[in-house]
């Protein structure tokens, strides 16, 4: 851009960001909304800069907060993979490019995933709050071996075939259901969604959320799994019907649950889960590592600059 230009807006849904993606957006004049900005301050962050571009990190981006922008914003690039919350009819409606940064925070959030489902199988925070008590519990503890059990993957991105990927070298049995996957790696086996839910010892989300499959883990879903199986979910937290689930991890019809993301967040206070002893709860920061921070910080500004390259583009051709 030319430096006599004044620089285009672009607004940060959050207090920081990468300092090598800072360094990418210099043709920019990047403005941090706050830790937890809500949808008034960013509608008033929005009229008051006019932005040409939004990176989201925290909150969500709907129509009010678009058109708050006075018809600049051209782009908004989610910091992350997940764009279940921006309006994405409302930004298709207006023009404005939706991007996000596909397997930034893969491999960060299939760790997590790993800790969630050994955390589970090996009751560790029980365990730990156990000892601190004073207990002892080896002559009545048994842990779940995971060698020869079957997980089950629901969705097979990059997030998903990175669990697979550890779950073959625990020499387990892994299927999977993700209806866009063409082929599963080696190891893998392609079911249906209820031959996954009923033949597996642990059920791992890693899909997006759609309309479609919002509550998709509910009481009738949870009725077809294994007596005893874990559930783990490092997706989205609307992906299940929190109730439906309280009542299975209570009956003790499943033996646990990590949960890393929640149907309302943050997680209200209080709330059902505080109360159930074998369900392990996170604030939803499975991708954030301190290598996911910078790659999706970049992922997030790359995507931009590539927005403005193409509007560059095609004026020149028009």
């Amino acid at each position: 851009m030319n430096a006599s230009t004044q620089k285009p807006a672009l607004i940060v849904t959050g207090a920081d960001l990468a300092a090598e993606a800072l360094e990418m957006l210099g043709d920019f004049e990047v403005v941090f909304a706050g830790r937890q900005p809500t949808e008034g301050d960013l509608v008033a962050l929005c009229a008051l800069h006019k932005p040409a571009a939004i990176i989201v990190r925290y909150g969500k981006i709907n129509a009010r907060v678009m058109d708050a922008c006075g018809g600049n914003l051209r782009v908004i690039s989610k910091h992350g993979s997940g764009i279940d919350v921006i309006d994405q009819t409302a930004a298709a409606e207006r023009g404005i490019a939706v991007r996000a940064a596909v397997g930034a925070n893969a491999a960060a959030v299939a760790e997590h995933t790993w800790a969630l489902i050994l955390a589970c199988a090996n009751s560790v925070p029980q365990l730990d709050g156990r000892m601190r008590a004073g207990h002892w519990d080896k002559s009545t503890h048994k842990s779940l071996e995971l060698a020869g059990r079957t997980i089950g993957l629901v969705g097979l991105g990059a997030i998903g075939r990175r669990v697979a990927a550890a779950a073959t070298a625990f020499d387990m049995r892994v299927l999977a259901f993700d209806p866009y996957a063409k082929e599963a790696p080696a190891g893998v086996a392609l079911v249906s969604l209820d031959e996954l839910f009923s033949s597996s010892d642990i059920v791992s989300l890693h899909c997006p959320l759609t309309d479609e499959n919002r509550k998709m883990i509910n009481a009738q879903a949870l009725g077809k799994f294994k007596a005893g199986a874990i559930l783990v979910n490092t997706a989205r937290g609307s992906l299940i019907d929190e109730t439906a689930l309280a009542e299975a991890l209570s009956s003790g019809k499943l033996l646990a649950a990590g949960l890393d993301s929640f149907d309302v967040e943050p997680m209200p206070s209080p709330h059902v889960f505080q109360g159930i002893a074998n369900v392990i709860l996170s604030p939803h920061i499975g991708g954030v590592s301190d290598a996911a921070y910078v790659n999706m910080g970049k992922g997030a500004a790359a995507n931009v600059i590539a927005v403005f390259e193409e509007h560059a583009r095609s004026a020149l051709q028009s």
